[in-house]
């Protein structure tokens, strides 16, 4: 007999189950997915911000706009996940699939990564 990785309880239903009911299975996941301290937490919500100010900004593959648009926003410049310096040397910072590049007289291209 089976029991729930969450609760305890027994489980009725396939050989391969896990969990007794949804409820268990979101409440387990979401405890071992969460952040387990204040400063990843702050990090993670750090990005998702980033993330969606980028979203908002560029609808299309690529677009432009300007520091100040992004800091009025609350775009933080530390926060991002990865670099990409392509051959002539230009550097991308992304979030995810989101990227943006430093272009002269304070405007930034914006660009959306395929993946």
């Amino acid at each position: 007999m089976k029991a729930c990785l969450e609760c305890g309880e027994k489980i009725i239903g396939r050989e391969d189950k896990k969990f007794c009911s949804d409820g268990c299975r979101n409440a387990y996941n979401n405890k071992i997915n969460k952040d387990s301290t204040n400063y990843m937490r702050n990090i993670n919500n750090k990005l998702r911000k980033n993330y969606r100010i980028l979203i908002e900004l560029n609808t299309e593959q690529k677009s432009k706009t300007t520091r100040a648009k992004l800091l009025s926003k609350g775009f933080d410049f530390e926060f991002f996940t990865n670099i990409l310096v392509t051959k002539t040397g230009n550097t991308y910072y992304f979030l995810y699939d989101q990227g943006y590049m430093v272009l002269d007289n304070d405007f930034y291209i914006l660009v959306k990564k395929d993946i």
